[in-house]
């Protein structure tokens, strides 16, 4: 592929794009849970029944989308807009969405619709979006800049998420109003309007080869047939084993923050309000400041990882998230422990929850940075065993397994805090809810991160092995079907978990495989 020139604005125009991504999920993990319980009348475990029943629909939407995204080119507008970027024009004017899931006092039907409807705007804009690191450049050290550039804009969406409330209360009065909510809700509407039309006009998709496009256009299958390979190539996505790797390290940072997130608004607004309570402070904004501050010292991890990809020879993913695991585990103790143990000294009081925000930040930024770095190569470890480029599929895949966990993560929280006895509405609950809101930030996170972990050892891709497998799909381009060296050949069925002699299409997941086993199948009719 030849590249076109990438500029700084192309990286920060990208990276922009997770003003959406990221800073829509950081306002969902953070607040929608403590706002339904708190304004809308809705239990913690009805609350989760929205996020759960969003998933279902999600199930369908988020690969379907995928799959139009990767075909989309097919069509008048795909060819005229792009088959990525017709997603994200059609998306803008349907982003106020957002908005409408902060109205107070509505039923719990209004907020099931609101929040599937946004979720599915989401989804049309996050999967092509995703695709377009690996559309635009094929090196290993490009797709880590705009990795770096979407996590650290992410992280800066994520401040103003968790923070915004404070300042709105600071402005305008009314810590406890709902109102609070929907401003933040109409300001971020704006905002991913704006940003969506940025990334749109300063990204641009790959060329798709005429060999691509005649097989493409020779698939001739109706909505049914579409449908059962639209799955079963979702599917195929399992079958790359660093792929497969790479979701449990997602998992485990992604699926501890969002425990965190959802149970920690619960801790800072009434297990820290009570210990702090002669904190100048209400509730509400000393939640935003401390979680703002978390996510600042995110930001800053995120830049040193960063310049880290930027400057250094090589770097090594999975080493780096052993480090971010140990670092967050470390900081969610020394949050847990300051419930049960805070000192009477403000300043002592400070110090420790300070050092324990500075692990818990630096952990979580790098477990944010190093899965979308590392996604930006599985496109290229998935071409070697399929003879394809496949970005929409594992987009689509990656979106729904995201908003899936999380609204899992986010389901089984307010499963919890049912069993755990908090009464919606009230401003003040009962030491034993407490001690359930304490439990679970600590042990759900934890439990998780472990996984991840363990998954970690077994990663391999890094700077010098992805060389080598670029290396081998450029021989395989030249017609070349046998290794370079027994180095080569280890590494490359390591990655891909599929034998050697089985790469590059010689296989039932490429979609020359898939077509003529169609015409045979018509044939046969």
């Amino acid at each position: 592929m030849k590249e076109r020139k990438i500029g700084v604005w192309n990286y920060t125009a990208y990276g922009l794009g997770d003003v959406l991504g990221a800073g829509s999920m950081a306002v969902i993990s953070t607040w929608v849970l403590f706002f339904y319980t708190t304004y809308c009348n809705l239990g913690p475990l009805q609350a989760g029944l929205i996020f759960a029943a969003a998933r279902i629909l999600d199930a369908v939407a988020s690969p379907l989308i995928g799959y139009l995204s990767d075909h989309a080119d097919s069509t008048r507008l795909g060819r005229r807009f792009g088959r990525r970027g017709v997603f994200l024009l059609i998306a803008i004017p349907l982003l106020p969405s957002f908005g409408l899931m902060w109205v107070s006092g509505q039923h719990f039907l209004y907020y099931l619709f609101t929040y599937i409807f946004f979720e599915l705007v989401y989804a049309s804009v996050l999967i092509p979006y995703e695709t377009l690191a690996a559309e635009m450049t094929d090196d290993f050290r490009k797709k880590g800049m705009f990795a770096g550039a979407r996590i650290l804009v992410g992280h800066l969406s994520a401040i103003a998420a968790t923070i915004l409330p404070a300042w709105i209360v600071a402005v305008l009065g009314g810590a406890d109003s709902p109102d609070t909510f929907l401003y933040m809700g109409g300001i971020f509407s704006v905002v991913f309007m704006l940003v969506v039309a940025i990334v749109y006009f300063n990204t641009w998709e790959r060329k798709k080869s005429e060999e691509e496009l005649a097989a493409q256009m020779a698939d001739k299958s109706s909505i049914g047939e579409i449908f059962v390979k639209l799955y079963k190539g979702l599917g195929s996505t399992f079958k790359i084993r660093a792929f497969r790797l790479h979701l449990g390290m997602y998992l485990g940072g992604y699926i501890s923050q969002d425990v965190f997130n959802a149970a920690f608004t619960y801790f800072a607004v009434f297990a820290l309000g009570a210990l702090l309570a002669d904190s100048s402070l209400d509730p509400l904004s000393l939640t935003s400041y401390l979680m703002a501050s978390i996510f600042g010292i995110q930001t800053l991890a995120v830049g040193a990882v960063f310049a880290c990809v930027a400057l250094l020879p090589k770097f090594f993913p999975a080493l780096t998230y052993r480090f971010a695991v140990v670092s967050y585990i470390a900081g969610i103790i020394g949050l847990s422990s300051f419930y049960h143990f805070a000192p009477e000294s403000q300043t002592a009081q400070i110090s420790w929850l300070a050092i324990a925000l500075i692990f818990a930040g630096i952990g979580r930024g790098i477990l944010n940075y190093i899965p979308w770095n590392t996604y930006n190569y599985m496109a290229d470890v998935d071409q070697i065993v399929t003879g394809q480029r496949r970005e929409g599929s594992f987009a689509g895949v990656m979106t729904f397994i995201r908003k899936a966990t999380q609204a899992s993560a986010v389901f089984a929280v307010g499963a919890a805090l049912e069993v755990g006895g908090l009464v919606k509405g009230e401003k003040l609950q009962t030491q034993e809810v407490m001690d359930s809101i304490v439990l679970i930030m600590t042990v759900g996170p934890t439990l998780v991160l472990f996984f991840g972990y363990y998954v970690s050892t077994k990663f391999n891709l890094n700077t010098d092995t992805h060389k080598i497998l670029m290396s081998e799909i450029a021989r395989f381009k030249t017609g070349e079907r046998k290794p370079s060296s027994a180095e080569a050949k280890s590494l490359v069925e390591d990655l891909t978990g599929w034998d050697y002699d089985k790469l590059w299409g010689n296989n039932e997941l490429s979609l020359k495989t898939v077509i003529s086993n169609d015409k045979t199948l018509g044939e046969a009719k």
